[in-house]
């Protein structure tokens, strides 16, 4: 189910942003015309990972640095691991997210 999040001009340009989606915490975060959503506990230790710092398409936990793909959720550290990822549609200037199952 699809989900409106946030106003695309609420979400600032390079900045890991927290959102709420069905109870779920999510990091919104904005390149250029791109917007990625992954869910933002660590699975390691429970991280918030819109504290971490991104470079590329990569997400590093605050805590101990596990990171993770922001196009997959897939974590790059410790293989089998992964955050859910939510697929980012932009309508009438409002974001909207739906899980990817």
């Amino acid at each position: 189910m699809k989900t409106k999040v946030l106003d695309v001009a609420a979400l600032p340009l390079l900045t890991p942003t927290l959102v709420t989606v069905n109870g779920e915490d999510v990091v919104l975060y904005r390149r250029l015309d791109e917007i990625f959503a992954i869910g933002n506990e660590c699975p390691h230790q429970g991280g918030n990972l819109c504290d971490g710092w991104i470079e590329g398409d990569i997400l590093s936990c605050p805590l101990h640095g596990w990171e993770f793909d922001l196009r997959s959720g897939v974590c790059m550290t410790i293989p089998g691991e992964r955050v859910p990822r939510y697929t980012v549609s932009v309508e009438s200037g409002a974001i909207y997210l739906e899980p990817v199952e």
